[in-house]
């Protein structure tokens, strides 16, 4: 004859507290694990791997940025924890669990995000815990994007809302206000999302298309075919100052470029690498 094992309000509650999971769901695992912690403790998680499942083919366009340094600047760290929902975006414990996985991933100088959902995180991985949180909010969650800047000063920008960060590194750490220095151009590489550093970055893809681009304008425009090449590369020439960093009209005084910013403060200075990243 099979007894029904009695679960306690106490069990219950500290299984909450492990798991973050709601009251009933914890009672439930606890029963179906005849009070086992652990064994009810991945029956939850495998509730958590169902609703990802039921949910995988859901957007999640929504979530929280953040980027951050390591101690010595030396380093710059960006993680975009992704969510169905602007509610769940602004939770709490969703905003402190980025925060507390980029920490994690800063500790562990992770450079991907296979790396980050492999890395230990509160007992398990960073993976069990993502499920964990499918489990407990019912949402799709993911970690969609994970950049990382090494240069010998890298800074940081963070948009108010944290929809919206970048990372600049700069190849001079010792210039004055340097931190100053390189959030102005963070924030420039925010605002103007520039496709590369300079001219020479830009990837031959996007050179192809853009002189394509150019020469269809200008057979629109009526202009004779013997001076297409000649007006495509002139608009080729308009598409580095709008689209490569260091070309750029600096924001804070748009008769610079960011290189004449850079140069005027100290004429070896420049970008050696960013990152940006946004949602949507």
């Amino acid at each position: 004859m099979s007894t029904t094992m009695t679960i306690s309000a106490a069990d219950v509650n500290k299984l909450r507290q492990q798991t973050g999971a709601g009251m009933m769901d914890c009672k439930k695992a606890l029963t179906e694990a005849n009070g086992d912690f652990e064994a009810a403790i991945d029956y939850l998680r495998k509730k958590g791997a169902k609703v990802a499942a039921n949910r995988s083919d859901r957007d999640a366009k929504e979530g929280y940025i953040i980027a951050k340094t390591n101690d010595d600047a030396t380093q710059g760290y960006l993680i975009a924890l992704n969510c169905e929902t602007d509610f769940v975006a602004k939770n709490a414990d969703f905003t402190k669990f980025a925060n507390d996985v980029l920490d994690a991933a800063i500790k562990n100088n992770a450079t991907t995000v296979d790396a980050i959902k492999d890395m230990a995180f509160e007992g398990v991985t960073v993976a069990d815990k993502l499920l964990d949180m499918v489990g407990k909010i019912g949402e799709k969650i993911e970690v969609s994007r994970f950049e990382n800047v090494n240069a010998p000063r890298v800074i940081v920008y963070n948009h108010p809302g944290n929809r919206l960060a970048a990372i600049v590194g700069l190849n001079v750490a010792t210039v004055s206000n340097v931190d100053e220095i390189g959030k102005n151009v963070a924030m420039q590489i925010a605002a103007m999302s520039p496709v590369a550093i300079d001219k020479d970055d830009v990837d031959a893809k996007t050179l192809e298309r853009e002189i394509e681009i150019g020469k269809e304008q200008a057979r629109a425009e009526g202009k004779p075919e013997n001076m297409i090449e000649k007006i495509a590369m002139g608009k080729l020439n308009k598409f580095y100052q709008e689209n490569t960093l260091l070309n750029q009209s600096y924001i804070k005084e748009d008769k610079l470029s960011v290189r004449q910013y850079l140069t005027e403060i100290d004429k070896n200075l420049t970008v050696t690498a960013f990152k940006r990243v946004q949602l949507g």
